[in-house]
């Protein structure tokens, strides 16, 4: 933590500065793989302390308590910080990231018994295999259970999509919730 705390990785590239927001502890059992921290998250420090924190909390069944104690769920972004705005939304996580520090964050988290896996950038790096896209990965959550699930951003932009697909609230998030429940009260 100490280490990702102190990277500078991609100064030169960040519009709002480096700012790393993770959370990590090596007795975690639930993984939140999500994209990068947003404008918000980047001012508070604090992962997913938006809107989308919001949903995903009740996606998932935990009060804010239990969702930021690292013991029992850790939050590692494909990007640690906030990229910046682009012309549709956030910009994508900075490809540095990754590479340099995943493999080494993962291999620190050996009781991880879930792994959420939040939107495209993390399904293309976390499923096997690769989803075509976030919809037909999600539909296809079967084929990840029960060590990963993947789900759509929690972001409020997707309204359309969870309208669209009225059977991700009704099918899968009930499964997650019993998941959760098993691996913080097991």
């Amino acid at each position: 933590m100490k280490e990702i705390q102190g990277c500078t990785l991609c100064i030169d590239h960040l519009p709002h500065g480096v700012r790393p927001v993770v959370q990590l502890h090596p007795r975690a059992r639930i993984l939140i793989a999500g994209q990068a921290p947003g404008r918000r998250v980047h001012e508070s420090g604090v992962p997913f302390d938006d809107p989308s924190g919001d949903r995903l909390r009740n996606w998932m069944g935990l009060d804010r308590t239990t969702f930021y104690d690292p013991t029992r769920v850790a939050i590692l972004p494909m990007g640690f910080c906030y990229p910046g705005t682009g012309p549709s939304g956030d910009l994508p996580p900075r490809a540095e990231c990754a590479p340099a520090w995943r493999e080494r964050a993962l291999g620190a988290l050996p009781h991880l018994g879930l792994t959420v896996v939040l939107g495209a950038y993390a399904q293309r790096y976390h499923l096997d295999p690769a989803p075509g896209s976030v919809t037909g990965a999600v539909a296809a959550w079967r084929t990840y259970w029960p060590d990963q699930i993947p789900l759509p951003h929690p972001s409020p932009r997707n309204q359309g999509w969870f309208k669209r697909n009225p059977w991700f609230l009704s099918d899968v998030l009930p499964t997650v919730r019993g998941r959760v429940r098993e691996l913080l009260t097991g």
